[in-house]
């Protein structure tokens, strides 16, 4: 059973990556992390980031869209050479050398299973499985030793495990039509995999580093970064599912509907009720207008997105105003007004790019999305952290709705 299917993809996979050998031409690579808070959160950002491309590239392989096939191989090879690299920069040549065929041959295994799900061939499917199973243990094995005993073999195997779960689940469930359940399980395990970067992070840093990750700003960076790129990830499905005006829509609605109510709740416990209310409003209306434009998109409604585009610039200016204001103007209202119009204007693209089937250009602008969510939550991060000082957010009740919470495709109202 060992490996010698697989090996035979591993090329064909792989060939599409593009960090290892210098970026590609118009392909956005994050500068280098130079401190032990930003490589944690960077681990962070790549692990959710995988589980995010991983889902994509086996429901394409799933619906048999080999366009897409071949973009997100390439997106998904990117995020594996920036694991290793960003490997290789902490913890040197010898271990990323050791990490590098492990988690590559996870992959292959999680597309080999996609494929035997849309063959409906069981022996393959019961074959990636098996699979799957032995890399996670040799990947337990592998960080347990490289952390030198501080992260168990057992917990690591149990969340390699998990990780492998959600996205063999999520496959089944969307080769099922059964689009809740595959979003529900597509954002869980984003959210499974971003924490795990914690982790391991926490588990093979330095003790003098890993006191950074205890400090209250990082941690309230870290869970910014990781909803505010989630929302940048749920954006992009729902409004690929607008584009394409595909069954998937109302399911995908209501996970970025989810995310709403997530930033909703940071904001009720740093500055209280009263403003999470008006920001729910103004991100909500913000969500609605992406979704309009994407589905003025697939009904060539030229006014239908100039529409869009023109509320858009209007929330631009009023989240700009409202965060201005509850950090005591500690972030200036004009520069953050053109930071979430930037923000807007990738994903409009990515939207674009998207019904286009031009998908190579949709992954470049959604790995810069990504990335640009992480720079902005750093810049909430501090000007929050300084506006609250001790109040820190530990959890808060769930305020708000979603910005699709209206949309009777999402609500079934």
């Amino acid at each position: 059973m060992r490996r010698s299917r697989f090996r035979r993809v591993l090329p064909v996979l792989l060939g599409f990556a593009l960090l290892t050998g210098g970026p590609a031409a118009g392909v956005s690579v994050a500068a280098a992390p130079v401190s032990a808070p930003d490589s944690a959160v960077r681990l962070q950002a790549l692990m959710g980031q995988h589980a995010v491309l991983a889902a994509d590239l086996m429901r394409s392989r799933i619906r048999g869209d080999d366009d897409f096939v071949q973009a997100a191989n390439a997106a998904l090879g990117q995020n594996t050479d920036a694991v290793t690299a960003l490997m290789r920069q902490l913890f040197g040549a010898d271990l990323a050398r050791r990490f590098a065929p492990l988690w590559s041959e996870h992959v292959v295994s999680l597309v080999a299973y996609a494929s035997g799900v849309a063959d409906q061939d069981d022996a393959a499917r019961a074959h990636a499985k098996a699979e799957i199973v032995e890399y996670e243990e040799e990947l337990s094995r592998f960080f347990a030793g490289a952390s030198r005993g501080r992260l168990p073999a057992g917990a690591v195997h149990q969340a390699l495990d998990l990780h492998a779960h959600h996205l063999v689940s999520q496959a089944d469930a969307y080769a099922a039509r059964d689009y809740r359940r595959a979003d529900r399980t597509y954002r869980e395990s984003y959210q499974q995999m971003y924490d795990l970067g914690r982790t391991l992070a926490d588990g093979l840093l330095p003790a003098r580093d890993r006191d950074a990750l205890r400090e209250p700003v990082w941690r309230l960076r870290s869970q910014l970064g990781r909803l505010l790129a989630e929302h940048v990830v749920l954006a992009e499905d729902v409004t690929r599912a607008a584009v394409t005006n595909t069954p998937d829509f109302a399911a995908a609605g209501q996970q970025i509907n989810a995310n709403t109510r997530d930033l909703t709740a940071a904001m009720d416990t740093l500055f209280g009720a009263p403003a999470a209310r008006r920001f729910q409003q103004v991100w909500g209306f913000h969500v609605e207008q992406l979704v309009g434009y994407a589905a003025s998109t697939a009904g060539r409604d030229q006014a239908g997105r100039e529409t869009a585009q023109a509320h858009l610039h209007d929330y631009e200016q009023r989240m700009g105003a409202l965060l201005s204001e509850v950090t005591g103007k500690r972030m200036d209202a004009a520069r953050l007004s053109a930071e979430f119009r930037g923000h807007d204007e990738m994903l409009l693209r990515h939207a674009d790019a998207y019904a286009a089937r031009d998908y190579v250009t949709a992954h470049r602008l959604a790995q810069r999305t990504y990335e640009h969510g992480f720079e902005l939550a750093r810049d909430l991060a501090d000007a929050f952290g300084a506006t609250v000082a001790g109040r820190l957010p530990v959890g808060g009740p769930q305020t708000g709705y979603g910005g699709l919470a209206g949309d009777p495709r999402v609500t079934g109202r």
